[in-house]
């Protein structure tokens, strides 16, 4: 796997390079945001990156502010690495759209776990997980990793007039595509994965969120309400009161 360590302290990058590698990781070190930001650019040369590692103190700008443009130019999962080990730290940079957050000093067998882990919820087609726990995020992306069976084998969920492309982070009701935040792609793409099958909130919220943390729960009822707004299918998402969710296929209701 090609993994972009963004570190600006060469010393650090050198360590941690020569485990990475020793683990079988091709690791690209940039050394400031812009730089990383030129590296995720598409290439005809090289093949895509799976993971990349971002510190938060870097020379040009905040690693905040690169994580939130990395999310407006590509989908590959981002772990922060940082000492600000705060809980609004944390909760801020998973809202920017991290899919981890690891906080110095770490064990480098916990991070080589976290890299495998959100490599796995990144590649859908690869994965064999039926249990519909361990995400995203695009996986994002647990949800996406968590598929089996034949919707895995063509990566393509059919819902009534709703069609999820899980490769492509594509949604479509009757042929029309819908822009969907990524947070709002993971959720349904999760639900969908199993339909009739109703997800804890706390599930929901650990899978997409990669947290545990109460607040975030009014955060998922606002995702769950835009969700029913733009597919403009409000029953397909049930609420079950107490519990969570569910998503119900139209014909099922029939």
């Amino acid at each position: 796997m090609r993994l972009l360590l963004v570190e600006d302290d060469n010393h650090v990058a050198a360590a941690l390079s020569a485990v990475l590698e020793r683990h079988g990781f091709d690791v690209v070190h940039a050394r400031s945001g812009e730089e990383a930001l030129r590296e995720l650019l598409p290439a005809d040369d090289a093949p895509p990156f799976g993971v990349v590692l971002l510190d938060l103190g870097l020379p040009d700008q905040d690693g905040f502010e690169v994580c939130g443009r990395i999310r407006k130019i590509s989908s590959t999962p981002v772990i922060m690495v940082t000492a600000r080990g705060g809980v609004r730290s944390r909760i801020h940079g998973l809202n920017l759209g991290a899919d981890d957050y690891v906080v110095k000093p770490y064990d480098t067998g916990e991070l080589l776990a976290r890299i495998h882990a959100v490599s796995r919820r990144a590649a859908p087609e690869d994965s064999a997980d039926t249990s519909g726990s361990g995400s995203g995020a695009p996986g994002a992306q647990g949800a996406a990793g968590a598929a089996g069976g034949p919707a895995a084998a063509d990566r393509t969920l059919r819902l009534g007039p709703v069609t999820i492309e899980l490769s492509m982070r594509q949604v479509y009701v009757e042929g029309a595509p819908v822009a969907l935040t990524r947070k709002e792609f993971e959720v349904l793409a999760l639900l969908a994965q199993r339909p009739g099958v109703v997800f804890r909130r706390e599930q929901i919220i650990s899978e997409v969120w990669r947290t545990s943390w109460e607040g975030t729960g009014r955060t998922l009822e606002v995702h769950i309400a835009s969700l029913r707004s733009k597919l403009q299918q409000p029953a397909l998402i049930e609420t079950v009161r107490g519990v969570g969710y569910r998503l119900v296929v139209p014909s099922q209701t029939a």
